[in-house]
């Protein structure tokens, strides 16, 4: 068995004493737990081992057991890979397949971890008791067809029980006509962190089809410790990103592709056929000390066949260019052409604070739950990361998005308060790196938020140009344009948006608006109810239900979705549309119910005062609900974006008042 100590080089590099015990406790654990499982030691180089057994299942019981008494060791955690095969023992060396498989396996296995081959997941795929993760296929050095792998996902935990012992006994005796060689091996130095930017075990293409469409599959966190998810997760949403700046790949949005995180993911075929890509991303992130290590591969999908696969290493300090170098690796290898700006996208990376960088992903994850406790989560990380790293971009590019958040919810604070917080931080990111595209789209926001419709039309498209994959931009940018009345050209964002992000429920609210807005009340339920279909949970897309029921005259029906929307988020767009649709179906008790309730809640946060003012305009009290939206203006209340098209609105806009309110807008033409 040759196995190798995880991070060796940087205990030798701080100790080489204690780095002389570690190796001598490996040997010794070693030495002692063989004889248990029929296994011998036959070689030994560097702080590696090479073992052979009987059977696989001695080989595999020895490996899960070895690994489960070193989880109590913090000192000595082990990489281990498997493989049946061929050997030949020739001067006190061992060579052949068997060996060379095995040796190449191990770099799959995060620390603590056992990679196996196809050929030993054969003999233990019927154990229930042992359980395991598919890796997909890989090609290895000087192995000629590629090899399928899974890993190990639940390492035995006590020692076995002398009834299993014996047990095991009667199992050799059954699999002794294997005659095989099994090795749980690990290669000394191929795991060695390398110098940055320079990728380990880069294999070539199988000659895969040509792929334009592609999906970055969540990264898996193999650092050993389960508050790395964000990082992992982060990792992911990087990747992604440099990718969706590269115009000739349609790459699938971070929303889309996270409802596949954990083991139990479908086929690649099936994610093909859902998502419609050619290719995916499958890999892992292992973050040890001040190193990071990205292990992807690239997966023809249709066909579930592996075409290349890499290993890429460098200091949390470089840990952008690591996924810059990434994006061009995957670029090159299915032969796609970067234009002259993409390619200096991808190579223009500078070092960041690591903590600050850290501090930004944290960020980033709360951000994509928004809730309100989320949003205040985010925001105190965006701010720690501005704190660490005054230059760091992204993190006001964060830092905006959740104040835009916070100001068409109900937030802590108005809406204007909020608005121009968010646009202070998009400029601050844009002084810093003006080609941040999700900068470009954050100011774009801020823009709309205060009606500046040409600023934020301007903004919405640099970050298309600079990210066409930028599903999000493509969404604002339609939704914008829906509120402008320029139907046709919503549609086209809308679309892009569904094709970049398709199990989004938000972008299918957004198409649902356009639909609305453009009079096919048809079109936009189907929309409306995919949303939901997508997240039955989610109060923002059962709220569009509701919207598009009103928006089609069939106030009644959109009663019960929105009370379920209420129930769900309890926002005050929510209770204000409810309210409303009390209101308009002679239900005045609940609705004035409605509007006490919202004044009740403004004395605990901003209540904007546009709720209770659509309300008063379903009582048809014409004066309380001008003087409502008068003030909701007040507040930069960005929900005034839909006086043009909201059907709520069509008793007014007669009214002098409404008109004024209109051209102060700028929705007047």
């Amino acid at each position: 068995m040759f196995s190798d100590v995880v991070g060796y080089t940087a205990i030798m590099g701080r100790d080489e004493g204690k780095a002389v015990k570690v190796i001598a406790h490996h040997r010794e654990q070693l030495s002692s737990l063989l004889p248990r499982f029929n296994g011998r030691l036959i070689g030994e180089i560097g702080d590696g081992t090479l073992s052979s057994f009987h059977s696989v299942i001695d080989a595999v019981e020895c490996a899960r057991e070895f690994q489960s008494i070193l989880q109590a060791d913090p000192e000595l955690r082990l990489r281990i890979g498997i493989h049946v095969g061929d050997v030949l023992f020739t001067n006190n060396t061992v060579l052949g397949d068997g060996v060379n498989v095995a040796s190449r396996i191990h770099a799959l296995a995060p620390p603590g971890g056992i990679c196996i081959s196809q050929r030993v997941y054969e003999e233990i795929r019927n154990k229930p008791e042992i359980r395991v993760k598919g890796l997909g296929e890989t090609r290895l050095k000087n192995v000629t067809e590629p090899i399928r792998l899974y890993l190990l996902t639940a390492p035995n935990a006590q020692a076995a029980h002398p009834a299993q012992r014996a047990d095991r006994a009667t199992r050799r005796l059954l699999l002794a006509a294997v005659g095989a060689l099994l090795l749980a091996a690990i290669i000394y130095g191929a795991v060695k962190w390398k110098e940055p930017g320079r990728p380990i075990a880069e294999q070539p293409s199988a000659g895969a089809r040509t792929i334009r469409s592609i999906a970055v599959l969540p990264l898996d966190n193999f650092s050993g410790d389960p508050n790395q998810e964000y990082f992992a997760d982060g990792m992911t949403d990087e990747l992604t990103t440099d990718l969706a700046s590269i115009s000739a790949l349609r790459v699938i949005s971070r929303s889309s592709v996270m409802q596949y995180k954990g083991s139990h993911r479908p086929p690649a075929p099936e994610i093909a056929r859902v998502l419609n890509v050619d290719g995916l991303i499958e890999g892992s992130v292992i973050r040890i000390g001040d190193r990071v290590r990205i292990t992807a591969q690239l997966i023809d999908a249709p066909s579930d066949r592996h075409v290349w696969a890499g290993n890429f290493e460098r200091t949390s300090r470089d840990v952008l260019a690591l996924q810059d170098e990434l994006a061009a690796a995957i670029a090159h290898e299915i032969n796609v052409e970067l234009t002259p700006q993409e390619q200096a996208l991808l190579t223009s990376s500078h070092p960041v604070n690591p903590e600050a960088h850290e501090a930004y992903l944290r960020g980033r994850y709360f951000l994509s739950n928004p809730t309100d406790q989320n949003v205040k989560k985010a925001l105190a990380e965006f701010e720690r990361a501005i704190q660490l790293d005054p230059t760091f971009a992204p993190a006001y590019a964060g830092l905006s998005d959740a104040y835009a958040w916070e100001s068409v919810g109900q937030g802590s604070f108005p809406p204007s308060i909020a608005l121009h917080r968010a646009k202070a931080a998009a400029e601050k990111a844009l002084q810093l790196e003006n080609t941040l595209a999700e900068a470009h789209c954050s100011l774009g926001n801020a823009f709309v938020g205060f009606f500046d419709w040409a600023r934020g039309e301007s903004e919405f498209r640099q970050a298309i140009a600079l990210k066409p994959n930028y599903a999000f931009a493509h969404d604002q940018y339609g939704v914008m344009l829906a509120w402008l009345g320029r139907f046709d050209q919503a549609l086209t964002e809308n679309m892009r948006a569904a094709e970049l992000d398709p199990l989004s429920p938000e972008i299918h609210a957004g198409w649902a608006l356009t639909l609305a807005s453009k009079g096919d009340y048809q079109a936009a339920m189907v929309r409306a109810r995919r949303g939901l279909d997508l997240d039955p949970t989610s109060d923002f897309a059962q709220f569009w239900v509701g919207w598009t029921e009103i928006q089609a005259g069939k106030i009644s029906q959109a009663i019960p979705e929105l009370e379920k929307a209420n129930a769900l988020g309890s926002t005050g767009y929510e209770a204000g549309f409810l309210g409303y649709a009390y209101a308009a179906s002679g239900g005045r008790a609940r609705a004035m119910a409605v509007i006490e309730e919202l004044r009740r809640e403004s004395a605990r946060r901003f209540v904007s005062p546009l709720w209770p003012a659509i309300i008063y305009i379903g009582l048809g009290d014409r004066e309380r609900s001008l003087d409502g939206l008068e003030r909701a203006y007040d507040a930069s209340e960005p929900w005034l974006a839909f006086l043009k098209m909201d059907k709520i609105y069509d008793p007014l806009r007669s009214d002098p008042r409404f008109i004024q309110l209109l051209r102060k807008v700028g929705l007047h033409k």
